[in-house]
């Protein structure tokens, strides 16, 4: 067999994944995603093993609930034949190991750095030369956006080759605040500041990215979390599921000019993050989450607080949308504007919201189950034109159904053991490969870790969602107008600081 079949969580022996040829590496691999819709690459990564680079890929069949996982050992110094040239969901992954290791690749048609890391291989591929796509025409353009922008929000430049008002292409480069962070993972830091590492990933993702690394640390350790530790879980995911959305139906209100919608929303975010603040101390949910122990129990208490929450809020939020979803003027602005085609989606492997607006059916909860989601019967909600208005209705629709999962999960409050401490978690294992899916509100968070022969971290890879969907968003803005592009550019939310890892 030339590949290891896992679920997700399991942890199994590093010696345990076949390593291969790197032409049966890459046939095996992008003949996977060829052979059914229900497979796509979770991660593709690479780490130095002296002059050698061992490259480890997961590809996940969510029909089957499995992950496949195989290897290849390569020459630093060698010349590769690109995934990418075959599947063009490889190509940000490929991007990276050449950027990180030097990896040069015959084919790919986009070879370009994605982070500048500060330790990447060829230190003159700086930020200030990134080689934009560019047109020679008379009649054409280039409007350039950031990397500085007006708010709160990190740098990014966006490249736009305009004729007139159409844009023709847009390039989206980031790298911009590389923090090093998958390398302060292996760092010898107690684990409580490993969590707190994990949290601050993407800001706006504090629990998705929390639960990933608890659940990696835990498997790694053999401790098996009781129901009272994925109860505060789930509903904390789903908590952060209906304040993003709801902020971020907000935003895209202002966009399009609509004060009442952007104000009424934006009130709307508060009482649940307000409400994380009483359960944890913290509006953003840091410090709520924590490997092999529940610091904070959702208590009868608190479930009937958040009942009061979600019974004021779900009228509202109901009200406000009816209003939004009935105007012609914020109609227009929505349908048929940013598109993304389903066969767009998934040659880049989108994930999450990205996919599902797109007819791609693509979410952990049901294909790769984690804390308590396989009781909820959860039913990934669809649309198929791609378009803001398809992402808009995602994000309502699914308020209302974390409303519901919520709900649901209140009837019955587990009971709380006494606190313990996270010292009763065993020192990792030695030599052990384990993977964590967890679906975040932007879709599908990916954590890998490998162990070494002391049972310490010697590789630590993270994915945030974003780093498949920016290609979504590029894709998006063609043949619309510049001016449409604050309005794709929000339907999709994507994390600057989930990619500058």
């Amino acid at each position: 067999m030339h590949y290891l079949t896992i679920k997700n969580n399991q942890p199994v022996p590093v010696s345990d994944i076949p390593e291969i040829s790197y032409n049966a590496f890459l046939i095996l691999n992008t003949g996977m995603v060829v052979e059914t819709a229900g497979r796509h690459c979770v991660n593709y990564f690479g780490y130095p093993e002296g002059e050698k680079i061992l490259l480890i890929c997961c590809i996940a069949d969510d029909d089957e609930h499995v992950i496949y996982i195989s290897s290849s050992v390569v020459d630093i110094h060698s010349e590769l034949h690109s995934f990418t040239a075959k599947q063009l969901c490889f190509e940000k992954f490929e991007r990276e190991i050449h950027e990180n290791y030097g990896v040069q690749y015959s084919d790919h048609p986009w070879l370009k750095p994605v982070r500048y890391a500060h330790d990447r291989f060829d230190k003159t591929n700086v930020i200030s030369n990134y080689p934009f796509y560019s047109i020679d025409s008379e009649e054409l353009h280039e409007v350039g956006v950031g990397p500085i922008h007006a708010g709160i929000i990190e740098p990014g430049h966006f490249r736009f080759i305009c004729n007139g008002e159409q844009i023709l292409h847009l390039e989206i480069q980031l790298g911009y605040q590389h923090r090093g962070i998958e390398k302060l993972f292996l760092a010898e830091k107690p684990l409580n500041q490993l969590a707190t590492l994990a949290e601050n990933i993407a800001g706006d993702t504090t629990v998705g990215h929390s639960v990933a690394f608890a659940q990696v640390w835990e498997s790694l350790t053999g401790f098996e979390p009781g129901r009272d530790i994925d109860y505060a879980r789930t509903i904390a995911l789903e908590l952060e599921r209906i304040a993003i959305h709801t902020g971020d139906l907000s935003a895209v209100c202002t966009d399009i000019a609509y004060q009442l919608g952007s104000s009424v929303f934006g009130r709307l975010r508060t009482p649940i993050i307000n409400f994380l603040q009483e359960w944890c101390g913290n509006r953003l949910s840091k410090g709520l989450i924590r490997p092999g122990l529940n610091r904070y129990p959702l208590t009868s208490e608190l479930a009937k607080r958040l009942t009061v929450v979600l019974d004021t809020f779900e009228p509202d939020f109901t009200e406000m949308n009816k209003e939004l979803f009935n105007m012609p003027s914020a109609l227009s602005r929505f349908e048929r504007t940013g598109v993304v085609s389903t066969e767009d989606a998934s040659a880049i492997g989108a994930v999450g919201m990205t996919a599902r607006a797109s007819g791609v059916v693509r979410d952990t909860r049901v294909s790769h189950p984690h804390c308590l989601y396989s009781e909820l019967d959860h039913k990934p909600i669809v649309k198929r034109h791609g378009d803001v208005y398809s992402r808009v209705t995602i994000r309502k629709k699914e308020v209302f159904q974390s409303i519901k999962y919520i709900r649901a999960l209140l009837e019955n409050v587990p009971e709380v053991p006494e606190l313990q401490s996270s010292s009763i978690l065993k020192t990792p294992c030695a030599d052990l490969f384990t993977i964590s899916l967890v679906e975040g509100w932007r879709g599908e968070i990916c954590h890998c870790a490998i162990t070494g022969s002391n049972g310490k971290l010697i590789h630590y890879k993270i994915k945030d969602p974003s780093f498949h969907n920016w290609m979504a968003l590029a894709l998006s803005v063609r043949n619309n107008e510049i001016s449409d592009f604050p309005i794709c550019n929000k339907s999709f939310n994507l994390s600057y600081s989930g990619h500058d890892l």
